[in-house]
Parts: C-alpha cells; structure tokens; sequence
C-alpha cells in the first residue's frame, strides 16, 4: 500500500507503506491489523516571496523585504517540527480509532504505524510543539478537532506555521493503494512597513486585530470570538530608517459586514512630550490562510500614520490619553 502526500499551500508528503502478513479464521477481516513504514518527504511552498516582491520595490524597501522574509523563514520553515495524525471511525460518529504523535524536524523520515482494515476519516496537524499560543483541542473525534488559540484578550504572534489535511481512507487487504492527501496551511502574516519620516518620536507600538480565533480541521472553518483578541506584532531588525513589524495569526474574515473592516493595525506613537497618538488602519481586503499581506504608511509630525494605499481607512485620535492598557510583551 502506498500514500502520497500532497501539498497545495505548504506541505508535499511522499509516504510509502508496506503491509505485513495477517491471519484470519473467517470472512471478516475488519479487525486485521497491518504494519506500514511511512516516508514524509515535505516541500514548503507559499506568497511571501511573490508579496515580498511586488509590495516592497524600491532599493530601501527591498533591504526591508530581505529582512522580513528572514524573519517569516524561521517560522515557515521547509520541514515539520512535529506531526499529529489521527484517523477516525467513518461509521460511528466519528470516534478516534488510532493517533499518532511524531517528532521530525527534518524534511524526511520514516515511522511504521499499525491500522486495521476499514474506513477511515484521517486528520493530520504539524508544527504544534514550539506555537505556544495554538493547540489541538477535542482530538477525540473528528467533527471537534481543531486547533485553539490561547483565548487571552490580547496574545502573541503563533511561533510556527500551522499545517492541516483531511482525508477519506479506505484501507483494504493486500492492494496497492494511493491516498493522495493535501495539506493546507492554517495560518498567515501581516506586516506593517512605517516610514517614520524623521519624526521625533519616544516610542512606537504596533498591535494587529480582527483574526479568527480557531481552526476546525474536519470542515476547514474558522471560528471567531466575539471581541477580537489583540495581537502584538513583532519588531523586525531592518537595517534602514524603515520601520517593520509583523504578526502571524490565524486569517481574518473573507467578507465584510457593511463598513466594517475586515482586520486592523492599530499604531501607538508616543512623542517626546510623552503625549500619545493612535492610528488606526482600517484593511477591507482579507488575509487568507497561507497568505502575508503587508502594509505600507508614513508618519507626520502629530506621530500619525498615513497608509499610502487608499483603500486602507483611517482613524487618527491625537493627544491620545487612555494609555496603552494591552498586557506587556512576551
């Protein structure tokens, strides 16, 4: 028997599987059990470079580019820290017949695995060990596996990219069988590219919003929460007078509620004079599964920030004195 793992967005998984000998009394082979040696062969494959590529252009930008894409490398990485697979009974509502936890990190390696003749529902998560902020939840069946954030009013970027496939088996005796499963990644990256324009500034803060909150691996849905939690973006290292941060989260809302956005950038500029101005950047574009979207915006000399794509709102409050009330960094 043979599986082939493939993978749209992310992953390509090459498993081979070969069957050992079972002994039965009778007609009903359903129990028979096989041994299979299983190869993972992966190939990371997403838009960050063609992003990269088309939104960052001029010779400083591209310098900004180098750098971000550095730093999504190491959470985007070409090889599975750890994989979840799990298969499920297809006539009883679902229940777990059979999981496995495996380390990998690496691009390739073999396991055997045991399963009994029947049908299966298979689930496959990876790179859940070092995301500190995600976990698989409810894994004893398949309609309520998924993946949960952290359900914190305000959390931190996901530490790693998040991949899931689902997948119909129908395992049967001594055949020469291919699966062909495809792994989706559940997770994105947005970025915010600030010109600060030589604006005399204390510090600036940068948070993103508006992001799914779950994951169901079964029907590949996401779930919202009913207060957006606030993610804290990450300040990247970009060489140049340019400013970046970026956040990887789970994607945003595909369709808009009337004019309301689909996620934001919400910028906190506190000045010399220790007065604080907020922008808040409104984005009706969704980010997708897979996906980085990156945004670009300047500063004037009240520390607000103007975004340069005019499909991108705006909502300045200068002098603004509530304070920044999120929790401090991780």
């Amino acid at each position: 028997m043979r599986f082939v793992w493939a993978c749209c967005v992310s992953v390509c998984f090459s498993v081979s599987l070969l069957l050992t000998g079972c002994s039965t009394i009778d007609e009903d082979l359903s129990d028979c059990g096989y041994d299979y040696e299983m190869n993972y062969e992966l190939q990371l494959v997403t838009n960050i470079k063609t992003e990269l590529q088309t939104q960052l252009t001029t010779e400083t930008e591209r310098q900004v580019g180098e750098a971000l894409g550095n730093y999504l490398s190491e959470i985007f990485k070409e090889y599975a820290q750890d994989i979840y697979l799990s298969f499920f009974d297809v006539d009883k509502e679902g229940e777990i017949l059979d999981h496995r936890e495996e380390m990998m990190n690496d691009n390739q390696k073999t396991y055997s695995i045991y399963l009994p003749m029947r049908q299966y529902r298979h689930l496959a998560l990876a790179n859940l060990t070092k995301n500190t902020w995600v976990s698989a939840q409810d894994g004893g069946n398949s309609e309520t596996l998924r993946l949960e954030q952290v359900a914190n009013d305000t959390v931190s970027s996901h530490k790693t990219g998040l991949f899931t496939a689902r997948s119909d088996m129908d395992v049967l005796e001594g055949v020469d069988q291919t699966f062909n499963v495809t792994l989706y990644m559940a997770n994105s990256a947005a970025a915010l590219v600030l010109d600060p324009r030589d604006v005399d500034v204390k510090s600036i803060q940068v948070f993103s919003t508006g992001f799914a909150t779950g994951f169901n691996v079964n029907d590949s849905t996401y779930t919202f929460a009913e207060k957006d939690p606030i993610v804290r973006t990450q300040q990247i290292n970009t060489g140049t007078d340019q400013l970046c941060f970026c956040s990887v989260n789970f994607p945003s809302h595909e369709t808009a509620e009337g004019d309301k956005p689909l996620w934001q950038f919400k910028v906190y500029v506190t000045k010399s004079d220790g007065t604080i101005t907020e922008t808040i950047l409104n984005i009706f574009e969704p980010l997708k599964a897979g996906e980085l979207k990156i945004v670009k915006a300047y500063l004037d000399a009240d520390g607000a920030a103007h975004p340069t794509d005019a499909t991108v709102g705006v909502s300045i409050t200068l002098d603004w004195n509530s304070g920044i009330n999120y929790e401090t960094p991780l």
